[in-house]
């Protein structure tokens, strides 16, 4: 990593070796470390400039005891980031599971760890506790959909309502019906890779729809789409030049 930058493909890579980390360095004796959310998950908080305050979310979710102790960290940017062990649960990945609180679980998703560095500040780790299982309550109040209590003035859409707009609705309201969403998703990866969107951008932003669908497709699936629409872009890019 350089930065927040990945200098390698890792989607769905395996691990790197020894002798290929320390040739890594060698050319880049700098770069940050990460690690792949493969085998454990992570609770990031973070205060971000518009407002929304993760540790303030915490403590207004009032669940203490759903975080047991377990390794942490402080990232450069001044949060806190909380390592669970997945050991056989499924953990949903839920950006926004609270205001300023993500959960990093995708297998394709990573954290940056200590000591790496971000524009001059340092990872630092909390203490060197094990990394736990978590409660069961946490988990399931991570993969439980959260419901919103508001409920947007009404609004009707223009006659120009276009299809960026609809690309930006998908990401909040999902992919909707069952039988759709296989469908719905190529769309909405295609429509945003033609945009020149970048593809780990196009990625994420999949993943956020999917997870806001009411029946989310498996992650596999969701792998194998994003892949199939990025194979086909590259081949519309390569035969316009």
């Amino acid at each position: 990593m350089i930065g927040k930058k990945p200098l390698i493909k890792f989607a769905d890579q395996p691990p790197l070796t020894v002798d290929e980390i320390e040739n890594l360095w060698k050319k880049k004796p700098y770069a940050s470390i990460a690690l792949r959310t493969t085998n454990f998950f992570v609770v990031d908080i973070d205060r971000h400039e518009d407002g929304a305050d993760g540790f303030k979310s915490l403590k207004e979710y009032n669940h203490p005891e759903q975080f047991k102790k377990t390794l942490a960290q402080k990232t450069a940017g001044g949060g806190k980031q909380l390592f669970y062990m997945k050991d056989g649960d499924i953990v949903q990945q839920n950006i926004g599971w609270l205001p300023g609180v993500d959960i990093k679980a995708h297998i394709n998703n990573y954290v940056v760890v200590a000591p790496s560095e971000n524009h001059g500040k340092q990872y630092k780790w909390l203490n060197h506790e094990p990394i736990v299982k978590p409660s069961s309550e946490l988990i399931t109040a991570i993969n439980k959909r959260s419901e919103s209590d508001y409920t947007p003035t009404a609004y009707s859409h223009s006659e120009g309502h276009s299809a960026t707009a609809e690309l930006f609705e998908k990401i909040v309201n999902g992919l909707g019906a069952t039988g759709g969403r296989n469908n719905a998703l190529a769309s909405f990866v295609g429509g945003l890779l033609f945009r020149d969107v970048g593809a780990e951008e196009v990625y994420r932003l999949a993943l956020i729809a999917n997870n806001n669908t009411e029946s989310p497709l498996p992650e596999n699936e969701v792998n194998r789409t994003f892949e199939s629409m990025l194979k086909k872009e590259m081949r519309r890019r390569e035969a316009e030049n």
